[in-house]
């Protein structure tokens, strides 16, 4: 089995993270932008990895300043009309991510999709798409898709499963807050000051 050096596969990883983000649609990213700054409340979900990115970009927001929200935690208030829900999911099409969001449209918020997948169960609901290219696994039975990912590995690739979607999307999101900011002039001490001080 070829060996590569941990350096080397984060410069790998670095390049095609660069590629991915000379592919996303300014705008689509102007869309969503402007989705997130008229929206009354901002919700976020994933399922596994893109959860984490998720919840990272709630608490950013909240940093911002704008009242975000973690579906599934139990602080969470109940959705209406005028909010928006960001959803990360590589596929598009997780069987718990995707019940949830219809249900969010059906109450009447906006939905945002972070995903390499538009022609989706999600994708199909959304009033806003940015999509974030990237080699993925291809597993037919989307009811099962998200479990089959956590369990199993295609080690062929340096970037096993869903990597370098979330990583850059963990990327993008990151990026989009450095934007809100300058629309917003928002510096950062300003977010300091909305850091937890109490750990």
């Amino acid at each position: 089995m070829e060996s590569h050096r941990v350096q080397d596969m984060m410069q790998m990883m670095a390049s095609k993270i660069r590629a991915i983000a000379n592919t996303i649609s300014d705008e689509d990213v102007e869309n969503f932008i402007a989705k997130l700054l008229k929206a009354k409340r901002i919700y976020v979900m994933g399922a596994g990895r893109s959860g984490l990115v998720a919840k990272a970009f709630a608490m950013r927001l909240m940093h911002l300043g704008l009242q975000a929200f973690v579906v599934g935690e139990t602080i969470t208030p109940a959705m209406s009309a005028g909010d928006i829900m960001v959803v990360f999911s590589g596929s598009g099409r997780t069987r718990t991510v995707a019940d949830i969001a219809e249900t969010a449209k059906e109450i009447g918020a906006k939905i945002c999709l972070i995903t390499s997948n538009a022609d989706s169960r999600i994708g199909r609901i959304s009033d806003c798409i940015v999509i974030i290219e990237h080699q993925r696994d291809t597993i037919g039975d989307d009811a099962v898709e998200f479990e089959i990912r956590q369990m199993m590995g295609d080690h062929k690739s340096f970037a096993p499963l869903g990597t370098l979607f979330e990583t850059t999307s963990m990327i993008f999101a990151d990026a989009v807050i450095s934007r809100l900011m300058e629309i917003t002039k928002t510096d950062e001490n300003a977010l300091k000051d909305r850091h937890t001080n109490i750990e």
